[in-house]
């Protein structure tokens, strides 16, 4: 998937979660949006390089959109509007194997789930494999040699875990792919440390049938594209 053009800068300061200072190699500071709900734990320091997006809609309140940030191995990408996009180009490229063959792809729709008001990223249909619904989380906590999701308590999390734990007693395919977003770490763990109930529920669902995935996405000088699928570490 290709960015809109680039602006780089570094960093000066992140708060009210939302919000950063930066500054362009131009020497301009500007505030910039940080479409990012986590806690970006690893993900910035004061002076980190950064690359941003311009956007000219007057509606804005804010022009400026932080893309990514260079911890010293490379782009941790931190705009989690783009991950979804990514690998929806992927799945319609074919190029997730374990995801081929399904004629049909579509995004943000709600399960077949009585009483769970809910919806998931990914719907798969028209394959000779069960239909498939899958959830997409952005990755971004390095714990050591592994990549780990959540980097905060997740109840919301926990409940997608569920209801594709419910989706497969119905005889779908439920599937919770992790985008690794950054480039350091050899594999993927539930970040147990940080929330144990997650960690667990992740297990339990993974052993009534829900797949697991983790998938690098990798970073280019213009855009970003999904790589090789990383070990899991339950």
């Amino acid at each position: 998937m290709e960015l809109p053009p680039l602006t780089n800068g570094h960093i000066l300061k992140r708060y009210k979660r939302f919000l950063a200072d930066v500054e362009l190699d131009s020497g301009e500071r500007v505030v910039a949006h940080v479409p990012n709900t986590g806690r970006m734990t690893g993900c910035w320091e004061p002076g980190a390089p950064v690359q941003l997006s311009h956007s000219d809609n007057p509606k804005r309140k804010l022009a400026w959109t932080l893309e990514r940030v260079d911890m010293g191995r490379g782009w941790v990408g931190v705009n989690t509007q783009r991950t979804n996009p990514v690998i929806e180009e992927a799945l319609l490229q074919s190029r997730i194997a374990v995801l081929e063959g399904y004629a049909v792809v579509e995004r943000e729709k709600s399960p077949p789930l009585e009483g769970r008001s809910s919806r998931l990223d990914m719907f798969l249909s028209g394959g000779r494999k069960p239909d498939a619904w899958i959830e997409v989380k952005n990755v971004t906590l390095l714990m050591g040699d592994c990549l780990g999701f959540p980097d905060a308590v997740s109840v919301r999390g926990s409940k997608h875990l569920r209801d594709l734990q419910l989706l497969v007693a119905q005889g779908y395919r439920g599937v919770i792919l992790y985008a690794l977003n950054r480039p350091e770490g050899s594999c993927f763990r539930p970040a147990e440390e940080v929330d144990p109930d997650y960690a667990g529920l992740l297990r339990e669902v993974v052993n009534q049938g829900v797949e697991v995935l983790a998938l690098r996405l990798q970073h280019t000088e213009t855009g970003i594209s999904v790589s090789d699928m990383v070990p899991v570490v339950l």
